[in-house]
């Protein structure tokens, strides 16, 4: 029995994180989603490899140059290509510096351009833009082959670095019937009060395959300078979400970081939908994402883009950097950040589509999704935690009831008469 306890007291002290285990971020690198194929893209047309709807694929930008991909779209489908690329760490890049995205026909003719760079923070980060198709425009809504080109922007004041890529081709269906196609009237766009209660321990994801899920509420993480974390928020139809960030005071160091903490919100496409940026002189500073609208189907047609990029449902990821440059005037960290999460709104049902997304699920949101969010049960880290607390729970509790028995027979024992 001694040594029955002995063990539970080891698998509690193994099970016990130390006290900075909770508060450090997993990894440092981009986490590509698993199984991802690795495609080569092409300096011209002729040579471009197909991608497909509903699968995630790795690919590499150098400085210079447009690399193709080949796409063969129906005539029905809107089409989402995210691009996200990934800049090594340490790198030294231009605020105009990043990625610009395009859709092509045949014919070289664009259907839509999309861009990101790291502005202000100079400090090299994932960043995505999204090459589109949609429906019901005058261009590219053909049944027909096209191309995915992807570029830099600004590569003459970075380092000449090749850059890793991740593209995520996706799929939305035509609608089983008609739909208005002038967008929602007013709405509230007055930033809510951001969620008061004590922040939770919550770690991101190192990718947009790991974000954790997150619903209301306020989350705690630490990051070091350079840190990229992910998280998602399922948001359904006619909820309305917003978000804040805080960067802790530290107590060392002096100067100004301008674009020290980046926020970003981007929609199930993973397409940009609004972000910010905060400088930060050590001490506490917070900001907030300006309003976005609640998410309806005909936000498609507004014109202001955060806007119009709110218009589906599904997993919304909030994407938190700090710049590397935090290290030259703060040191190492990491850096305490709470993030508070608001969703309001009336939620109601969805438009009904004649198809299904490429991949399945991608524009839905069930109330187990965003229970998962407000407890954090689609965390891993978290859930592996409480396995084995459980665990430790269970080991003590038999060894306590096994030692007790123990004793109990030893003392009726020595009561009884011997021979």
């Amino acid at each position: 029995m001694r040594a029955l306890c002995a063990g539970a007291v080891v698998w509690t002290l193994a099970w016990t994180p130390a006290p900075d285990a909770l508060a450090v971020p997993r990894g440092t690198g981009y986490a590509f989603a698993p199984g991802a194929e690795s495609v080569a893209g092409s300096p011209d047309t002729d040579g471009a490899k197909s991608i497909v709807a509903g699968r995630t694929y790795r690919s590499s930008l150098p400085a210079h140059g447009r690399l193709y991909y080949h796409l063969t779209l129906d005539a029905t489908s809107n089409v989402y290509v995210p691009v996200t690329a990934i800049p090594p760490r340490g790198a030294t890049v231009a605020a105009t510096d990043g990625i610009r995205v395009s859709i092509q026909d045949a014919d070289g003719n664009p259907c839509f351009y999309s861009s990101a760079s790291f502005g202000a923070g100079l400090s090299p980060r994932p960043v995505t833009a999204v090459g589109q198709r949609d429906t019901g425009k005058s261009l590219c809504e053909a049944a027909s082959v096209y191309f995915l080109v992807v570029e830099r922007l600004d590569a003459k004041n970075s380092t000449p670095d090749r850059w890793d890529l991740e593209l995520a081709p996706a799929t939305e269906p035509a609608l089983a019937a008609a739909a208005p196609s002038t967008p929602p009237g007013s709405w509230n766009s007055a930033t809510p009060e951001p969620p008061g209660e004590e922040p939770r321990e919550r770690r991101g994801g190192d990718g947009f395959s790991t974000a954790t899920s997150l619903g209301q509420g306020a989350w705690r993480t630490r990051l070091a300078p350079g840190d990229t974390l992910f998280y998602k928020v399922p948001v359904g139809w006619g909820r309305q979400v917003n978000a804040g960030a805080e960067l802790d005071a530290t107590p060392t160091g002096h100067g100004y970081v301008g674009g020290a903490l980046t926020l970003s919100l981007l929609n199930p496409a993973r397409g940009p939908v609004t972000d910010v940026a905060l400088g930060y002189t050590g001490t506490r500073r917070a900001t907030s994402l300006a309003p976005v609208p609640p998410v309806e189907y005909t936000n498609r047609y507004a014109v202001p883009s955060g806007e119009n990029a709110v218009r589906f449902a599904g997993d919304y990821y909030l994407v938190v950097h700090l710049s590397e440059r935090m290290a030259d005037s703060f040191g190492t960290g990491p850096f305490g950040v709470t993030l508070r999460v608001r969703v309001d709104g009336d939620a109601h049902a969805g438009p009904e589509y004649r198809g299904r997304p490429e991949p399945t699920g991608l524009f839905t949101v069930s109330a187990r999704d965003e229970q998962s969010g407000a407890t954090g049960s689609s965390d891993p880290t978290m859930r592996a935690l409480a396995y084995g607390g459980l665990g430790t729970g269970t080991a003590l509790l038999l060894g306590l009831v096994g030692w007790t028995l123990l004793a109990r027979r030893t003392r009726a024992g020595a009561q009884k008469p011997t021979v």
